[in-house]
C-alpha cells in the first residue's frame, strides 16, 4: 500500500484499471437516478472514490482547530473551534487535500490538525473514542511536518494491523514543542496498544530515547 502512496506523490493520474468503463457507466446511471430523485433530501452526498482511483479501506475527514492559549476550554467551546476541512475516500483525493494544506511545521500559534475516520469526531466524548486512549509523542521543533506525514500515510495505508482499533491522529503545534498522537478505541486492550506503539516507532523512525506516553481519554478528561 505504501508504494501506492509514493507513486502518487508525483503522479496524480493513478493506474487505469479495466473497471474504469464500468465505473463511468455506473456513474452516469447514478447521476441520472440522482436527477430523478426529488431535491428535498438534504442528506450530504457520500464521498466515494472516483473512477480508476485507489480506494482507501475507510473514508477519513481532515479537521483543523486553533485556540487562544490561556483560555479554559469547555468541550462546547472546543467543538465550536474545530472546523471540518473535508472528507476523502481514495489515495488521490487525499493528496488533493493534503497538497494544499499548510504543513504543521509552518503553522503558527496554538493549532491542531486532526485526521479521523469519517463519522468520528476528534473529541473524547465521541462514542468511538470514549473508551479509548492515545499514544502521545512530544517532538522538538522542526520534526512535526515529516512525522505527521509518515504517521498519516501509515494510518491510511493500514500499517498498524489492529483491525478497526484506530480512530484517528492529531498533530498539535505549540510554542515550545509539537505533539503528535494516534487515538484508538479500546484503551484496555494492551496487545493492541503495544502493537500501535511498535508500529509508531518504526514508521516515524524515532530516536531510541524518544519518550512515548499512553494516556486514556478518561484520564485526559480529568
Amino acid at each position: 500500500m505504501n508504494n501506492k502512496f509514493d507513486a502518487l506523490k508525483d503522479d496524480d493520474s493513478g493506474d487505469h484499471d479495466q473497471n474504469e468503463e464500468n465505473n463511468t457507466q455506473k456513474d452516469s446511471e447514478k447521476e441520472k437516478n440522482d436527477r430523478e430523485k426529488p431535491q428535498s433530501t438534504t442528506k450530504r452526498k457520500a464521498v466515494v472514490p472516483g473512477p480508476a482511483e485507489h480506494p482507501l479501506q475507510y473514508n477519513y475527514t481532515f479537521w483543523y482547530s486553533r485556540r487562544t492559549p490561556g483560555r479554559p476550554t469547555s468541550s462546547q467551546s472546543y467543538e465550536q473551534n474545530i472546523k471540518q476541512i473535508g472528507t476523502f475516500a481514495s489515495v488521490e483525493q487525499f493528496w488533493r487535500f493534503y497538497s494544499h494544506m499548510v504543513r504543521p511545521g509552518d503553522l503558527t500559534g496554538h493549532s491542531d490538525f486532526h485526521l479521523f475516520k469519517e463519522g468520528i469526531k476528534p473529541m473524547w466524548e465521541d462514542d468511538a473514542n470514549k473508551n479509548g486512549g492515545k499514544w502521545i509523542i512530544r517532538l522538538r521543533k522542526g520534526l512535526a511536518s515529516r512525522c505527521w506525514e509518515n504517521l498519516i500515510l501509515a494510518m491510511l495505508g493500514e500499517q498498524f494491523m489492529v483491525g478497526e482499533e484506530i480512530c484517528g491522529a492529531v498533530v498539535s503545534v505549540r510554542f515550545q514543542e509539537d505533539i503528535i498522537s494516534i487515538w484508538n478505541k479500546t484503551a484496555s486492550d494492551q496487545a493492541t496498544t503495544a502493537r500501535i506503539r511498535d508500529t509508531l516507532r518504526r514508521v516515524l523512525n524515532l530516536p531510541p530515547n524518544t519518550i512515548m506516553e499512553y494516556k486514556t481519554h478518561t484520564d485526559s478528561i480529568k
